[in-house]
């Protein structure tokens, strides 16, 4: 039986896409979908659109906008994913609206919503400045944002070719964060540069993460927000100046850039435990739990006839190689007995 929900595997590789696209705006097609959007609630279309840099931008925007009437929303958005949200139910059954999900809009969104939520924090830690009563009103005008691109998880749950979601999906492929009012709309850029790790983290050890054409931008190493200036500081990095550090994050993000290797050969550290399946050491840090790690020797050469060696991170209590090594199988050590080794 065919259902309006149906969708391909390239439709939500195509937002995918879209919701991590680094690239300037399409202004021309996201006035469009805007106006559409508004048409498809019953809605007047905005007497003018406001483009904004970024949301950090597009929040400053609409706290000082004047005129532009109350905001519509729920009539734009809320009413319409509403609606699509219950005939895919009424289509699907529980059970088949919770597998239809799964491998549409499930498969994305906990990257997006990662991202969104990255970006609210830094905008409200830029603007807010401390304020308890900014940082408030901040927070209340981002959560009536619509988020454009980053509302690409919902839009591959649906069929976005017509109406009621064809304005909106005509946004997030062209713009990023939008807010409408009776009078008018905000608009903001799409980023101009965004870096994450394999698993879909904003990580970038050489400069800003995500930025926006405005200067808006977050930094990350892999996932961790770190200061700009921070990064700066990676590339000179001595076992000295980690042991110094005393932010036990940024101190971990020191040591996994320098190389616990690198640091353990570095730092005069000593082995704690040796036996056949590796060597255990121990890096002792202020404030923190230690860092345990064994050192193992692969068994199988490399093509030139060297053996590549693995430094496995094991919990602070392990105390001898092969109950570190049988850990990471999770088996006691001694129930950690290869036959043989690869």
């Amino acid at each position: 039986m065919t259902t309006r929900q149906e969708t391909r595997p390239d439709d939500v590789d195509r937002w995918r896409a879209r919701a991590v696209t680094a690239a300037p705006a399409d202004r021309r097609a996201a006035e469009a979908g805007v106006r559409l959007a508004y048409r498809r609630a019953g809605l007047a279309e905005p007497e003018r659109i406001v483009w904004a840099g970024s949301p950090r931008e597009g929040v400053r925007t609409v706290r000082e906008l004047t005129g532009a009437g109350r905001s519509v929303r729920d009539a734009v958005r809320t009413a319409p994913w509403a609606a699509e949200r219950a005939r895919a139910h009424a289509d699907l059954g529980a059970a088949g609206w919770s597998a239809h999900w799964a491998a549409t809009g499930g498969r994305l969104w906990d990257p997006v919503r990662s991202l969104v939520d990255r970006v609210r924090a830094g905008v409200v830690e830029e603007l807010a400045g401390g304020d308890a009563a900014a940082e408030t009103e901040i927070r209340l005008v981002l959560l009536d944002a619509v988020l454009g691109q980053h509302d690409a998880p919902w839009l591959a749950a649906f069929p976005t070719d017509r109406a009621p979601l064809d304005g909106l999906a005509a946004v997030s492929a062209s713009a990023g964060w939008w807010w409408p009012y009776e009078r008018a709309a905000v608009v903001c850029e799409r980023p101009v540069a965004l870096h994450r790790d394999e698993a879909g983290r904003l990580d970038r050890g050489d400069g800003p993460a995500l930025a926006f054409p405005d200067g808006f931008a977050l930094h990350a190493w892999r996932g961790m927000p770190v200061p700009a200036a921070f990064l700066g500081e990676l590339r000179a990095l001595t076992p000295e100046r980690i042991r110094a550090e005393e932010n036990a994050e940024l101190r971990r993000v020191m040591l996994e850039h320098y190389g616990y290797d690198r640091y353990l050969s570095e730092s005069g550290a000593r082995p704690l435990h040796t036996d056949e399946t590796g060597t255990l050491w121990r890096i002792e840090l202020d404030g923190d739990e230690p860092v345990v790690m064994v050192e193992v020797l692969n068994s199988t050469p490399e093509p030139d006839g060297s053996r590549r060696t693995y430094w496995l991170r094991v919990p602070p209590t392990t105390r001898e190689a092969r109950e570190g090594v049988a850990w990471t199988f999770g088996l006691a050590a001694e129930a950690y007995l290869p036959v043989r080794e690869t």
